[in-house]
Order: structure tokens, then sequence, then C-alpha cells
């Protein structure tokens, strides 16, 4: 079993069975969460003997780097293999000159969902990671990016594969352990959760009293545009979504984003801008509107950046915050899932 199973009172039992002070249990869960050790033998303030037995009776079952792939624009993605020999994915984003850097995490072993335009929902979804390798990623992307840029990790966003509120137990336990004093000790506030559209997943996270943003995957601002994109819409359809969203806002006042992949001639047009406004006036939203990293065989085209550039105008003038996000690691697989799938 792998030791990062045991909660904190859970390991401080099994110490006192073992004939150990409870205070061990503190060390190997600050080792364990604070530290990132990856083996027993890192945990050098523990005696040998103790080592040695905790190695017979559990495991640590970390992450392992596969495969790494630098852009000319300083994004780096990172393969990861699991400890079942299965990959996944996470992408380093930086922007130093904000003094911002985002890891993109995966949350899944592949997708249930069939998003046309992403790579990951071409592979099936095998499970869910758990929050200790949900964790992983972010404790090794961190470290890429204090040796490559000398700067700590800014902000985690849950946008890499996979759809967070199908996996919301091990996420929510994920960010616990992410945000928590005596694990990463992260401001909620810098944590973002991307949601394809699950509107009763939604409801609960405000529910659970979520501190984290929400971003809404849209992409498309009417349901017949939506459905065809994103086959979940047609048990998730906008009406039900903005109602969804409403309530998230209401109960939480969280930073709520819609996310707006643009193609060029399906949804980048004046007339979609135009719904999209519509869609913002309900309660206080940024858009983020993307370029698109085109992958493999799929039929939709970068929307070129005159429209990408009237799209955004026509938001901004009516007073609608928009963000443009340029497409990164063009000379990278850095499409989501796009790596792995070479597997």
């Amino acid at each position: 079993m792998d030791i990062r199973q045991r909660s904190l009172a859970e390991l401080g039992e099994l110490f006192k069975e073992m004939g150990e002070a409870k205070f061990r249990a503190v060390q190997v869960h600050e080792w364990l969460w604070q530290k990132g050790a990856r083996s027993f033998e890192a945990m050098t303030n523990l005696s040998k003997a103790l080592r040695e037995k905790l190695a017979e009776n559990f495991v640590i079952n970390a992450i392992v780097e596969d495969k790494v792939q630098r852009s000319a624009d300083g994004t780096i993605k990172s393969r990861f293999r699991l400890h079942d020999g299965h990959l996944i994915e996470s992408v380093l984003i930086p922007v130093p000159e904000d003094k911002r850097f985002t890891v993109c995490v995966s949350c899944q072993v592949g997708c249930s969902l069939t998003c046309k335009f992403c790579a990951t929902g071409r592979m099936k979804r095998v499970r869910n990671l758990d929050a200790a390798e949900i964790v992983d990623q972010v404790v090794m992307v961190n470290q890429q990016c204090l040796e490559t840029f000398g700067h700590p990790l800014t902000n985690i966003v849950y946008m890499g594969m996979g759809e967070p509120l199908l996996a919301y137990n091990n996420v929510m336990e994920s960010i616990e352990r992410l945000t928590a004093p005596d694990g990463l000790n992260m401001s909620p506030r810098r944590i973002t959760i991307s949601t394809a559209g699950i509107a009763k997943m939604i409801k609960k996270l405000a529910d659970d009293g979520c501190k984290t943003n929400l971003a809404l995957s849209l992409h498309a601002a009417d349901d017949l545009k939506r459905d065809e994109l994103m086959p979940i819409n047609e048990q998730n359809n906008l009406a039900v979504l903005m109602e969804a969203l409403e309530y998230f806002y209401r109960k939480t006042h969280n930073r709520i984003s819609y996310e707006y992949i643009t193609f060029q001639n399906v949804n980048d047009g004046l007339e979609d801008a135009a719904k999209l406004a519509k869609l913002c006036r309900r309660f206080p939203v940024r858009v983020n509107i993307i370029e698109y990293n085109p992958i493999g065989d799929v039929p939709y085209l970068k929307s070129e950046e005159d429209r990408i550039d009237a799209f955004a105008r026509y938001l901004r003038e009516r007073e609608i915050m928009v963000t443009v996000r340029r497409s990164r690691g063009k000379d990278i697989d850095a499409a989501c899932g796009q790596l792995a799938n070479k597997e």
C-alpha cells in the first residue's frame, strides 16, 4: 500500500502500534507532503531501522519522469510514467516578465469525454489519478521551474488530461494537500479547476465550500455548435450550465472564467462573439480566448489572427474582461494528450 493513502491520524496510530514515538508520524508526513520525498531512504531524520521497517510494509508510488520536451518559447512539457505503467502529462507555462509560472496538471489517465478537438478525448479513460499522483506533478514541475527559471510555481491549473469533476474526490484531496500549511501551503486563489461542464458537480463544488477559481471550457456560445464540439453539452446544455455557474458564484464569489478556443470559420465570427457577450451578462466573468494547437487529422484549424483580434475587440467594446492567450509550445507536442498519445 502507498503510505500516502494514510492520513496523519492513521500514521500516528500506526507508529504507536510499531512502538514508535508519535512525533515520528509528523516527520514522515512532512517528508511526504512538504518535502516531496520519493523514497523512505530520503527520510534522513528517521533511524535506519525505522526506514527499513517502513520500506518492508509500504511503498511510495511516486511518478517518474519519462520524457521532457522544451519549446523555444520556454514552455516545458513532461510525460510521466505512473507505477502501473500508464502515461500522463504536465506542462510548465512560464511568463517570466509577469513573474507568472503556471503548471497544468492531469487528473485522469485518458478521458471519458470525447471533445472533437482534443487529443486526450481520443484516449479511453483508464483510471483517475490519486491525490498523491497529482501532487507529484506539482512537486516535480516546481523543481523544473526552480532549476530553469530560478522561480517557484505561482499558479496551478487542472486543465491537463482528464475531467477534474469526474475525478472529484481525488482532485479535492490533492487541493487540500497543496494548500495545507503542513503541505505545500499554496493559496487556493492561485488554483483553477477547469471543467468541460458538469452542472451537478459545479453545484457540489459550491456546496463543499470550494475556494479555488473555476473555468468552464466553453468554446461555443450556442448549443448547436457546442453539441458538435463537445458531446457532453447534450446532457449539460448552456442553460443548465449557466444556472449552475450562477449558483457557484452566488455561494462562493470565486472567480469564474470561460475558456474559448477559436476555430477558423467555426466559432470565431462576430455573431459568435455576440452570443458569447450575452452569456457574460449574468455574473462577473473573464474570457480567455485561446489559439488552437492543431492535432493529427482533426478537421479544425487555428483561427487567423485578424479574426481573433476582431472577436476580442467586440467583447472589450462591451466591457467584458478578455485575455488572448497565444498558442504556446508550437514546436513541441504541446496540445493536451498529444505526447501521452504517442505510446
